[in-house]
């Protein structure tokens, strides 16, 4: 075998160090704000856009079930219901990526605690009948009855146990559905900060359980590169939405601080092949958002997949 000459050990090394492409971005739609569709023209009017990927809630017009930290027994959604709704998706050439649920997991009652256990467990084995197996939530909110307290109840020792406890048996029934439940963090909430939900991600100890990192929720708190750096490894998928420093309401991507440049290159780098879901958008709204998100990955040389 002849020796490596040096402009050829030079190239060597240089193929080594080149960056490697990044893998294609997958980008979505969260539906929770389309009430005025049935599913069929919900999935013909994303089709329309190019739109492969979403994350259902249970808001459409002939399948109008879900509310925001609610519960719901999901009456006539049989077996074949949830099939059909899948397939109505499918046939549009768009995926189902996960089913929102959104239910309060840290009220003070347990046997509410309980209660909406058992509705993960109902929507999990819904998603099991559509081939959906990741479901996500926050985990919600509770002001309990009398006078504020000194501290706040999301940020109360005793609360911060139950939560963890509580999340084990999240944990332990994703397990027995073949399913994966993703948090999202919020400023005002249990999981307050990137660290806080770390934490609290590594204490529960569940590989059922993860995380969905929504940047707009955290900004007031972390700067976007801490986000990464903190839950990188937990996160399995990112909402693309927006929100103005030191407001409450979150808005559309492009109309707030958050900076999408830097947020879809950290995403490409940091978790390659993770989604961003566009949120806070219903049917007037959402193609100026898709169109911010598109532009920004293309400005940044990155591909959506």
């Amino acid at each position: 075998m002849n020796a490596m000459t040096r402009r050829e050990a030079l190239s060597t090394v240089a193929a080594a160090l080149a960056p490697k492409p990044s893998k294609p971005i997958p980008v979505g739609v969260a539906t929770n704000r389309f009430r005025d569709h049935t599913n069929a023209t919900l999935a013909a009017e994303l089709k329309t856009q190019g739109v492969k990927l979403i994350q259902l809630f249970f808001t459409q017009t002939d399948s109008d079930y879900w509310r925001y930290g609610g519960r719901s027994d999901l009456p006539g959604m049989t077996p074949e219901r949830a099939r059909e709704i899948a397939a109505t998706y499918r046939a549009s050439g768009i995926s189902i990526h996960s089913l929102g649920v959104y239910t309060t997991l840290i009220h003070e009652d347990p046997a509410e605690r309980k209660a909406n256990l058992g509705y993960f467990d109902l929507m999990m084995k819904t998603g099991g009948h559509m081939g959906v197996r990741t479901f996500i939530t926050e985990m919600g909110h509770y002001y309990p009855p009398g006078p504020a307290p000194q501290v706040p109840w999301d940020f109360r020792d005793d609360v911060w146990h139950t939560a963890v406890a509580t999340a084990k048996q999240l944990g332990a029934i994703a397990e027995a559905n073949g399913a994966t439940v993703l948090l999202e963090p919020y400023h005002v909430s249990l999981l307050a900060s990137a660290k806080r939900m770390r934490l609290f991600l590594e204490e529960t100890g569940s590989p059922r359980v993860r995380a969905l990192l929504d940047p707009a929720n955290l900004i007031e708190v972390n700067d976007l590169d801490e986000m990464f750096q903190q839950l990188g490894k937990w996160i399995d998928c990112i909402h693309a939405k927006d929100r103005k420093y030191h407001t409450s309401a979150g808005v559309a991507a492009g109309q707030g601080d958050v900076d999408y440049s830097q947020l879809v290159t950290l995403a490409a780098a940091r978790t390659p092949g993770v989604p961003l879901i566009i949120e806070y958008v219903g049917s007037k709204d959402y193609r100026p958002a898709l169109q911010y998100l598109r532009d920004a990955l293309r400005k940044a040389g990155l591909a959506e997949a």
